[in-house]
């Protein structure tokens, strides 16, 4: 395929796994996300990479930090809100939610594999200790 082309919030709303990678492209990646209630992404940093998130359905917290374990920002997320997250920033998105969180997620440049289904949390990270030896 040569890009991508679908209705976005479908997609996003549709989707029942934890993540699903879309599409990858030399230079954006598109995913999508499912957390459940009180489910986190869990707190991280892409070194080069910067991080567009949209949240179709649900209300989160996204935190913002100078290390892992300090948390300098924290802003409340709900239907049709975004946000940017620059490379080298720590984060983290959690569901404050009664419900399921959907959104959609660019990395630029690409983060996960392309073709990356992880149906839960613990599969992605499970596949993050294999692919980085922790």
């Amino acid at each position: 395929m040569t890009g991508w082309i679908g209705n976005i919030e479908d997609a996003t709303v549709g989707n029942t796994n934890f993540r699903t990678v879309l599409f990858t492209g030399s230079a954006t990646q598109l995913t999508v996300m499912r957390l459940a209630p009180g489910e986190e992404i869990g707190v991280e940093m892409h070194d080069h990479i910067d991080q567009f998130i949209r949240v179709e359905e649900g209300s989160a917290r996204v935190t913002f930090g100078p290390s892992k374990d300090e948390v300098a920002q924290a802003h409340e997320l709900e239907d049709d809100w975004a946000v940017i997250i620059p490379g080298g920033t720590w984060h983290n998105v959690i569901n404050t939610g009664a419900g399921d969180l959907k959104l959609y997620s660019l990395y630029s440049p690409p983060e996960h594999p392309d073709g990356t289904v992880h149906v839960t949390k613990a599969d992605a990270d499970a596949a993050e200790a294999a692919e980085h030896g922790h």
